[in-house]
Formats: structure tokens, C-alpha cells, sequence
């Protein structure tokens, strides 16, 4: 039987062994790892809001009023007011007609995919899509096509190709993209692809999670942001872990749609309910998100962003920038310089990137101060990191 330390040595030879990094600190701007304290440059945190004192009182308030768990899963007695108040929160947000939310934004795609796909259909997705996507669409038992990233021609070729084999009138064609994506921070041309799938009569699932909070006037993402919001994006798909400071996720969609996953998202109707306080507390969340002081910790944001685009002579296209080192060993290296001067920004390698594109993944929150970018920017010149 094979041996899991084998396995172990194996990724240790690759330098691909992981561990657990514990922070002794709430999750802020500056957390203690190991006794020391760092300036976090690799929080998901976009607007500072996981720790913000609104949000943990509403967290608490929502304990006080429905206590610490659900108790059920959704479809038995699980669905507590603050679920319900939330999602219809969340549609009024995303301009749809109804949304789910499920334990988390994994639990979202694999759900969705595997509940809205099968083996009669198809989904195309981006090659930089995340693990959670390619998982769901794997599950569902549908063809898979996946185009080079953010390649507009052969998604085209690709579309016409299910249009031959897909049956429309009993099949379903998907494609799948997240609008920012979560790795090198780029985003999907958004446009052009609903042009594409409207004229192959296929449904776009757009992945907002990096988007949310962060892109367009209210926060919406980048539908919001490039002026679609005419319903042309069929599933809406994000998540309450990163702008909104929480965690679970949520899929946005017709009335129709979210009563179909109500009855077949296995990852929804099989797991308790997520704790009535977090969705509480969402609910909070998004209501600052969309209102001014949503706009005011976005300003802040993008104003770190352009901060940090301007000293590496780079185009950021969100909060988050990568650093491309290459191996594997390049990347560690960077990253332990980096730690060895006070900064969290750990190495990203495969097979969260493609083999030979480790890398550092800079994020920016509206929480770093001008003085924290200008840090981070000095000390990755002095090590060679970042390109004078």
C-alpha cells in the first residue's frame, strides 16, 4: 500500500510541501505569525472589513438573537430569518430575481455546476478558472472544453462546437469565467464573452468573488462596473469571504433557477445550515458595501492599488498583484526575504499556478496605509524582487 510520507517526500523534493501558517493576531493589516509581526499583504480582506468594529458587533448581535448554529440543514429547519433576509438582500444587490447562498464559495460551484449540468450538456470554461469551478463541472458529468485564458477566439470555437453537439432544446451549454481572476488579478473581457454565448444560446456563470465590493459604483462587481446590468449574466456567483470580511457564498440567478438548485444542489440540501449570525452580519456587510461607506473604502483601496502600480510600473486591474518569479525555489526564496523584513506574502505555486509561474501574490486592502505600500515597495527593490 503506498506510503503517505512517501507521497510527502515526493512534494517535498518538488518544493511543493505545504503546512498550516497560525496567526496569533485577528485578522488585520499587521498579524503575528510566530511570535513576530507582519505587515499582511496576502489577505483577501479587500476592505479591511474582518475585523472592523461594525461588523463584529453585528456578528454578536446576531448570536444574541439566533444563537450559534443553525441546527438543520436548509430543507429540514435550518433556514432561519437572517438566511432569507440575507439572499434577499443579495438579489436586490445583484439586480436578479432571486440569490442562495450556500457554507461557501466552494460549495457554491460545486453545487451550482454539478446541479445545472449533466451528461446531455457542456461547460466551457477559462484555463485560469478556480479549482472549485473545475471541480463542479467535473462532477456534474458534463462534456468539458476549456479555452486558454481569456482567448475570445477559442471560446468562439468552442462554442460552435457544443452548438453541433449539444441537443438545445433538451441540453444546456455553460460557460464559465471569473470576471477578476483570483491568481494574477486580470479580469475576464466580460463584453465580448456574453456577445459570444448570447449568439450560441449558452448561460454564462460569471465568478464575481474577487470583484464584489471592490469593482463598479455600489460594489456589484464587474458587470456593474462596465454598465451590464440588463440581466445578460445568468448566473451571478460570489462570495461573503473577502470584501464582505465573513464567509459562505452565493449564486444570484432567475426565480426559476435558484428553486432548481433549492432542489438538487447537493452541497446546499446535504450540509447545516451556515451559523444565523453570519448571515446576520452579511447582511450588514453588503448594506455598507453599496451605501457611502462602501464607496469611501473602495477610494481608499484603488488609491493603494494605483500607489503600488505606479512605484512596480505595472497595470494593476484589481487588488491583486502578481509577482511572476518562475521555479519554485525562486519563489520560496522571495518570500522568506520578504518575511525575513516584515512582510506576509507567501509563495503561490503549483498547483494553485501553472508549473514555472511561482510567484508572490500582493493584495491590497483598504486597511494598508500609504507608509505600508511604500514599505512593502522598498524592501522588495532591496532584495531584487521587485524590478527597480
Amino acid at each position: 500500500m503506498r506510503d503517505p510520507d512517501d507521497e510527502l517526500a515526493e512534494l517535498e523534493a518538488g518544493q511543493l510541501r505545504r503546512s498550516l501558517r497560525r496567526i496569533d493576531s485577528p485578522q488585520e493589516v499587521e498579524v503575528r505569525w510566530e511570535g513576530r509581526d507582519y505587515l499582511n499583504f496576502s489577505s483577501n480582506d479587500y476592505l479591511g472589513l474582518a475585523t472592523d468594529e461594525r461588523s463584529k458587533a453585528a456578528l454578536i448581535e446576531g448570536v444574541e438573537r439566533y444563537g450559534a448554529g443553525s441546527g438543520a440543514s436548509r430543507l429540514i429547519c435550518g433556514t432561519l430569518a437572517p438566511h432569507a433576509d440575507l439572499e434577499e438582500t443579495l438579489a436586490g444587490f445583484k439586480r436578479t430575481e432571486a440569490a442562495l447562498t450556500f457554507s461557501s464559495g466552494y460549495a457554491t460551484a460545486v453545487g451550482t455546476l454539478s446541479a445545472l449540468a449533466g451528461k446531455d450538456d457542456a461547460i466551457i470554461l477559462d484555463k485560469l478558472c478556480h479549482a472549485s469551478l473545475i471541480d463542479g463541472a467535473r462532477l456534474s458529468g458534463a462534456t468539458l472544453r476549456v479555452y486558454p485564458h481569456n482567448d475570445l477566439d477559442k471560446l468562439a470555437s468552442h462554442l460552435a462546437w457544443a452548438r453541433r453537439k449539444i441537443d438545445t432544446e433538451a441540453g444546456r451549454i455553460l460557460v464559465v469565467t471569473e470576471s477578476v481572476f483570483s491568481m494574477d488579478g486580470d479580469r475576464a473581457p466580460l463584453e465580448a464573452i456574453l456577445d459570444l454565448k448570447e449568439q450560441h444560446g449558452a448561460w454564462l456563470l460569471l465568478d464575481e468573488a474577487h470583484a464584489f465590493g471592490v469593482l463598479g459604483r455600489t460594489g456589484r462587481g464587474l458587470a456593474e462596473a462596465i454598465g451590464i446590468e440588463d440581466g445578460r449574466v445568468d448566473l451571478q456567483m460570489g462570495t461573503l469571504s473577502k470584501a464582505a470580511g465573513l464567509s459562505g457564498g452565493y449564486l444570484c440567478a432567475s426565480r426559476s433557477v435558484i428553486d432548481l438548485l433549492i432542489n438538487r444542489a447537493r452541497s446546499f440540501i446535504y450540509s447545516t445550515a451556515p451559523p444565523p449570525a453570519i448571515a446576520h452580519a452579511a447582511r450588514e456587510a453588503v448594506d455598507r458595501i453599496r451605501g457611502e461607506e462602501g464607496s469611501v473604502l473602495r477610494e481608499r483601496l484603488w488609491e493603494n492599488v494605483a500607489l503600488l502600480e505606479t512605484a512596480l510600473g505595472v497595470k494593476a486591474e484589481s487588488a491583486i498583484v502578481p509577482v511572476i518569479l518562475g521555479e519554485n525555489e525562486a519563489a520560496l526564496s522571495a518570500a522568506e526575504s520578504m518575511r525575513e523584513a516584515g512582510f506576509l506574502v507567501p509563495a503561490i505555486r503549483y498547483p494553485t499556478v501553472p508549473r514555472g509561474q511561482a510567484r508572490l501574490r500582493v493584495t491590497l486592502s483598504a486597511g494598508h496605509r500609504t507608509t505600508d505600500v511604500e514599505r512593502l515597495v522598498a524592501s522588495g527593490k532591496k532584495a531584487g524582487i521587485f524590478l527597480p
